[in-house]
C-alpha cells in the first residue's frame, strides 16, 4: 500500500471514486463536476484543494480530498471533503492510512481545527471517526444553497 499526494494523472480515478461515493450516499446524479473542473480547481493558478491517494498494485483504491478554511475563532482550519475507499477494498485499513495522512498535514500546518461531515445514517463512517476521539457535533446544523438556489435568489432579490 502506498499513500501519496495526488497528481493530475490521478483525476480520472478520483472522479470515478467521487461518483461511487455519490451512489453510496443515495445521490447518484448529484455529481456535476468533471476531470476538467478537477484539474482547473486542483492544479490551476490558485489550487482550491489537495488530495492523497491510496495505491495498491498500481491501482488507486482510495482518496482523501481536503482544503483549508478560515475560522474567526480558530484561524486556519482543514476541511476533509471526502474520504473514499473503493467498496471492494474496505475493511483493510486503507481509510485509516488516508485519514492519518490528512491528520499529519493538519498537525504540520498547525490548524486550529479539522472538520468534516458524515451522513447521520452512515454508521460505518461515524464509528470509524469515533475511534479517533472525534467530537460528533449534534448541535450545529449544516446549511447550504445550491447553484440554482443562489442564482434564483440573486436574480429575484438583488
Amino acid at each position: 500500500m502506498l499513500i501519496r499526494k495526488g497528481v493530475r494523472k490521478d483525476l480520472q480515478r478520483t472522479l470515478e471514486l467521487i461518483k461511487e461515493l455519490a451512489v453510496y450516499e443515495r445521490e447518484p446524479d448529484a455529481v456535476i463536476i468533471n476531470e476538467e473542473i478537477l484539474n482547473e480547481e486542483g492544479f490551476g493558478e490558485n489550487p482550491l484543494f489537495e488530495f492523497f491517494v491510496a495505491e495498491l498494485d498500481n491501482t488507486i483504491v482510495g482518496i482523501a480530498l481536503f482544503y483549508y478554511r478560515f475560522s474567526t475563532w480558530k484561524g486556519r482550519t482543514l476541511h476533509l471533503e471526502d474520504l473514499i475507499v473503493d467498496q471492494n477494498y474496505r475493511q483493510k485499513g486503507i481509510g485509516e492510512q488516508l485519514f492519518n495522512a490528512v491528520l499529519k498535514v493538519a498537525k504540520e500546518k498547525n490548524v486550529g481545527r479539522m472538520e468534516w461531515e458524515a451522513l447521520e445514517w452512515n454508521t460505518p463512517a461515524l464509528n470509524f471517526y469515533k475511534k479517533y476521539g472525534t467530537n460528533i457535533d449534534e448541535e450545529w446544523v449544516l446549511c447550504k444553497m445550491t447553484r440554482e438556489g443562489i442564482q434564483e435568489y440573486v436574480n429575484e432579490n438583488l
